[in-house]
């Protein structure tokens, strides 16, 4: 019994190393990766790259091994990229290489290589083109857009300020993120539905549901595993599969919205994003899926006293902001650059062989471009990890480009949803803070913010709580 256990280890062992030299000669036989931590059997640097911290374990790697290194996700070989220039480089420089979709295994079985996120080739083109069109042209053109954006919120805040007011902890914290969420929700769901729900409405809060949990699996340890593992890792039960299902449902129920659409559909008449694509389906039918992919992505992209001096000096008081602000607000504008909801950026993948830095990277290989180290970047900001405006008003006290403020990636491929963005980010913080005043029992440096999850996405702690519909409640998190 103990001689058959011996054998069993001895032949995993050895398939696993098998495993591992196939990989990296694949990998290596036409090019040449840059260097980095030196990958074990089957686990590759899972001893170097915590699936719980990635991108804190990213950073370590950095400090020996430069701006950009190799690592092994399990038997996955991924160029990482840290810094502005490095990043800039590959985005920007060298769009054209490195304009593929990266490899997320535990999401692409839902869209097979369809969606503006996930496509690429002349698929990706079309659809991104297409995309951008309507969003402009047909429901997102600027005034239209930043109607829609202002008058949303305020009966939002009407009923946070009712939450303020009625709990028995006057002077504490609330939560507003489900509040929020619903908001912000509503504008896109209104360029992409035709029209806003009830905020009681079952359906949307589902939809919500969906959303955020989906988000939520896509940052855990487990997702991670799946990709690393991806021809093993979808036959065995576990957390993992959960992202598969929480995607079906997200597509059953923009399916749901598509076939009441095509219902009263008139093709002369086109009333949202849905009636836009069912129209160019007809054109090209051979590259374009149902919208329900498309869709299911859009929804996926989004010092305190000078900011309100700011404010009161130039938005008259009771009276909504503007877009058009934004350029004498620099102090308010700058809040992006700490907004680190995806650390680790979106997965690239160089299309064909491509010399980048004295390397030879193969066709295939996936790049990881770190926006959490642009975004902090010390070349660029003198106080990377503080919240320090004065990072971008010139001398006039105007607001200041800084080439390294990229939030939304950088390239061809930056995100779709990026205008409509910085305006929700502009208008929803403005709004909030010329509406309450930062006061409250508990001091800021006792409310702990660290993000409850950080693997993908850096997941706040609210978001994960079983309750989050409910969240908008009244407390705070302490540090210990």
């Amino acid at each position: 019994m103990e001689l058959g256990g011996a054998v069993t280890i001895f032949l995993a062992l050895c398939l696993s190393c098998l495993l591992v030299l196939i990989a990296w000669k694949r990998m290596n036989k036409a090019g040449k990766l840059p260097p980095g931590p030196t990958p074990i059997p089957f686990l590759g640097n899972l001893l170097q790259v915590r699936t719980d911290a990635t991108f804190q374990s990213f950073m370590k790697l950095r400090e020996k091994y430069g701006p950009l290194f190799t690592v092994y996700m399990g038997l996955w070989p991924v160029v990482v990229l840290c810094g502005h220039e490095a990043v800039k480089e590959a985005l920007i420089d060298q769009t054209d290489e490195f304009n593929g979709h990266g490899k997320r295994t535990s999401i692409e079985q839902n869209f097979q290589g369809h969606g503006v996120a996930l496509a690429s080739g002349e698929r990706w083109r079309i659809l991104r083109r297409f995309s951008l069109t309507i969003f402009w042209d047909f429901r997102m053109g600027k005034r239209n857009t930043e109607e829609c954006i202002t008058v949303t919120p305020h009966p939002i805040f009407m009923t946070m300020a009712s939450n303020i007011n009625n709990f028995h902890c006057p002077g504490a914290p609330i939560d507003p993120t489900f509040l929020l969420s619903c908001s912000v929700s509503n504008i896109i769901s209104s360029v992409v539905f035709g029209s806003c729900f009830d905020y009681e409405d079952k359906q949307f809060l589902n939809l919500l549901r969906l959303i955020n949990e989906s988000f939520i699996e896509m940052s855990t340890p487990w997702a991670q595993l799946y990709d690393m593992y991806s021809g093993i890792m979808p036959y065995l039960p576990g957390r993992h599969n959960r992202v598969y299902y929480l995607m079906e449902q997200l597509k059953d129920f923009i399916a749901s919205r598509v076939k009441i659409n095509e219902a009263s559909f008139d093709s002369q008449n086109p009333r949202d994003f849905f009636d836009c694509f069912l129209i160019k389906m007809h054109q090209v039918p051979p590259l374009l899926p149902l919208p329900l992919r498309p869709a299911s992505h859009l929804f996926f992209s989004n010092s305190d006293s000078p900011i309100h001096k700011e404010i009161n000096q130039v938005i008259v008081p009771h009276r909504l902001p503007s877009v058009d602000n934004r350029v004498k607000m620099p102090y308010t504008d700058a809040i992006q650059r700490l907004v680190d909801i995806v650390p680790m950026g979106v997965p690239h993948n160089v299309i064909r062989d491509t010399q980048f830095r004295g390397y030879l990277l193969p066709e295939g290989t996936d790049v990881f471009p770190l926006l959490g180290s642009v975004l902090k970047d010390p070349k660029y900001f003198c106080y990377p990890e503080a919240f320090y405006p004065q990072h971008f008003p010139d001398e006039l006290g105007r607001f200041k480009k800084n080439e390294a403020f990229v939030p939304f990636s950088s390239g061809k491929r930056i995100c779709l949803g990026e205008a409509m963005a910085r305006m929700e980010l502009f208008l929803y913080f403005t709004s909030i803070l010329q509406n309450f005043s930062p006061r409250s029992l508990v001091p800021p440096a006792d409310i702990d913010v660290t993000p409850k999850l950080s693997g993908f996405g850096n997941i706040p702690l609210t978001m994960n709580s079983a309750s989050w519909p409910l969240s908008a409640t009244c407390g705070a998190r302490r540090k210990r």
